[in-house]
């Protein structure tokens, strides 16, 4: 396993210290250290990057007089460090999680970060309109269990198709992500789902025809597909971190959204991410990263409504219940931000918009 980059930053509050207290033998939440996983050449960790370099972690966690770190990892291995106490919380894609925490992972969702950045694809000449005209075909996907694997079922499923099991009325070719538009080229897959950047640069190097874009699809753009999450113990024993990192989260995505191109400016030159500013922002801009708690929940129950019906969870009892003791839900923590000329205003996220922010 790789190994980790710390970057600690501790805020001491004398009054504070005698205030907070945990539910673990009277440690103080003061002598806790939040641990934030962080993510180099992610663009669409957009926010986590903005959170840093914006001080908004520092700014949230220093006014609770709390503390926290930031850890370089990978993301794909997240949910494991999780579980290995590595870290606290990051951000992931939340369709890929769901089958984990069907088995176990006890994790709880916080906030949806942004929509759009799953797209499926299809080679320029296809007769292929739609993924209604995908039955029986194959398909190049990146894991069984992968987030954009999630999508196709349910849209899948959508059309009256079996999408799950056996029966199914698709072929599952598994590929590495970056192997999939070559699968696609040579013919071996008739349509592929991928995720961004490599969605993007596919489709401008081999001229591929986008058949379903989650940041347009009339399902998915109500849906987020990245979103924040912690480790249920901690959300539990620290709260206080917990709001803290939600609230800087919230107006991390909320500055992603009124400001692409800075953030794709800010994110090359602190070494976040490689590639040019002008085509980094427009693959931002092409998603919408208006954040909200209430309609992350939506989202959950929306996704554990139909892939339970699908069969592709089999452990969840009643839907309700399962997405209370997977999302958790502060009182005194905002819905949303919105972000205008270096302010940030506390606001309510009803529906999200199916195009986003253009540059």
């Amino acid at each position: 396993m790789r190994s980790f980059r710390a970057r600690t930053c501790v805020f001491a509050a004398a009054a504070a210290a005698c205030v907070f207290l945990s539910s673990c033998g009277g440690k103080k939440d003061t002598d806790f250290v939040f641990k934030i996983g962080t993510a180099n050449s992610s663009l669409c960790g957009a926010p986590l990057h903005v959170a840093i370099d914006l001080d908004l972690f520092k700014d949230e966690f220093g006014k609770a007089g709390l503390k926290y770190e930031t850890i370089e990892i990978d993301l794909m291995q997240a949910s494991s460090l999780v579980v290995a106490g590595k870290i606290d919380a990051t951000l992931g894609l939340a369709g890929g999680l769901l089958p984990q925490i069907d088995n176990g992972l006890e994790i709880k969702f916080l906030n949806g970060l942004h929509t759009g950045c799953t797209k499926f694809y299809v080679k320029a000449d296809s007769p292929y309109q739609s993924i209604a005209d995908l039955k029986g075909k194959t398909i190049g996907l990146c894991g069984v269990q992968d987030s954009s694997t999630i999508v196709f079922q349910r849209k899948f499923h959508d059309y009256g198709y079996t999408a799950y099991g056996q029966g199914a009325d698709f072929k599952m070719a598994i590929y590495g992500l970056t192997d999939l538009p070559l699968a696609l080229e040579n013919g071996a897959v008739d349509a592929v789902g991928l995720h961004d950047p490599v969605g993007y640069l596919a489709e401008k190097n081999y001229g591929f025809r986008m058949i379903l874009d989650t940041s347009a699809d009339e399902k998915f753009s109500q849906e987020y597909c990245c979103m924040t999450f912690v480790s249920s113990e901690v959300a539990k024993k620290y709260p206080e971190h917990t709001k803290a990192f939600v609230r800087a989260m919230l107006k991390a995505a909320a500055f992603v959204q009124a400001e692409p191109l800075a953030t794709a400016e800010l994110q090359i030159k602190n070494g976040h991410v490689s590639g040019d500013a002008g085509t980094n922002a427009e693959m931002l801009a092409s998603y919408n990263y208006t954040p909200s708690v209430g309609l992350a929940r939506k989202t959950l129950f929306n996704a554990i409504d139909q892939v339970v019906d699908m069969g592709i969870m089999q452990n969840v009892k009643d839907k309700e219940v399962f997405v209370g003791e997977h999302f958790q839900l502060y009182d005194d923590v905002p819905d949303s931000y919105t972000y205008s000329n270096g302010s940030y205003t506390e606001s309510t996220v009803t529906v999200l918009t199916n195009n986003a922010k253009k540059l």
